[in-house]
């Protein structure tokens, strides 16, 4: 018979500092936390106030971030010793709520050595925009995190060169749209901060990282067209390593798992000393997301294109509190 853990402060803080590390769009943290003090279980809800209209208008990639934190959520437990229960969209009433935890039976000193790697690498984890070096990864490394995002339950494409040409390609298409749409600008402005602001949310201006010199790589450019931050031009690394992550699938409780697969990946990655950054642009326009599903793939869902490589960590970006709704525990 399954044991149920109580959800008392002590237990619930290390969960919710271990989820709102997760990343999301934008640094939206779209993600709203209530503890069921009756069942003891701890709910993950979308917030509707940070989401992007235009640029996320299905909530695709908000149920990315939320299956990121969900993820996360699931590491700490380990470290608590304890196994996760996770229900995805738990209550068809519900729609907001994306997620329901229970902790469960006490893990196994084995079982909780597994994990351990992964929970460390939680705190480590930056979106590094900044230039790789080239160096290639491991095929072991590759192969290991192509693994984890089929353990849970998506897919990882590594691309050959002509394919990582035209991944980079059809971004840079994306990308050169969602300049030319004054409204996205706008939307994307609004989540960027100047330093010293103190905002919890958004991105700062310290971390949007340079242009590329060599206009190969397409990173996001969140200032826009009118160039109203400046931006150094550094020359990034020549061969670029990329995984599109995918699921056969495309439903709501398709795209939580994809968030999950996604942070499976960039943990693992953090755990071998790689960094990271993801390109989403493409994923924003449904006909460029399609056409970045791999030749001959039936039934691929492209969700988001993972840079990865060796090079110089990014920097930390903020987060909320992390604390429950205290209206609802």
């Amino acid at each position: 018979m399954r044991t149920r853990a109580v959800l008392d402060p002590t237990t619930v803080e290390p969960l919710l500092a271990a989820a709102v590390a997760a990343p999301s769009i934008h640094n939206t943290q779209p993600w709203r936390f209530r503890v069921d003090p009756d069942n003891q279980v701890l709910e993950v809800h979308s917030l509707p106030g940070r989401t992007l209209p235009l640029t996320d208008p299905t909530h695709r990639a908000q149920y990315l971030s939320v299956g990121a934190a969900v993820f996360n959520l699931r590491l700490a437990a380990v470290h608590l010793g304890r196994r996760a229960e996770v229900r995805l969209l738990p209550d068809p009433r519900q729609p907001g709520l994306l997620a329901a935890v229970r902790l469960t039976d006490p893990l196994g000193t084995d079982e909780e050595r597994l994990e351990r790697g992964l929970h460390e690498a939680i705190a480590r984890r930056h979106t590094s925009r900044m230039p790789f070096t080239g160096r290639p990864v491991p095929e072991p490394i590759v192969a290991e995190m192509a693994a984890a995002a089929q353990a849970a339950a998506a897919r990882l494409h590594l691309p050959d060169i002509a394919g990582t040409r035209r991944l980079l390609r059809l971004t840079a298409a994306a990308e050169a749209r969602n300049h030319a749409h004054p409204a996205r600008t706008a939307e994307t402005l609004a989540w960027i901060n100047a330093p010293g602001s103190g905002a919890r949310y958004g991105i700062p201006l310290t971390a949007l990282g340079p242009r590329d010199a060599g206009r190969r790589i397409p990173m996001r450019d969140f200032t826009g067209p009118l160039r109203l931050v400046p931006r150094p031009a550094l020359w990034f690394e020549r061969h670029v390593q990329l995984a599109l992550l995918w699921t056969p699938h495309d439903r709501r409780d398709d795209w939580l798992r994809a968030g999950q697969a996604l942070q499976y990946v960039l943990l693992t990655a953090t755990a071998h000393g790689l960094r990271t950054s993801l390109l989403h642009q493409a994923m924003e326009w449904p006909d460029l997301r399609a056409a970045t599903a791999p030749p001959h793939h039936k039934r691929c869902h492209p969700h988001i294109l993972i840079r990865f490589g060796y090079g110089p960590d990014g920097p930390g970006t903020p987060r909320g509190p992390g604390l429950p709704d205290p209206a609802a525990v």
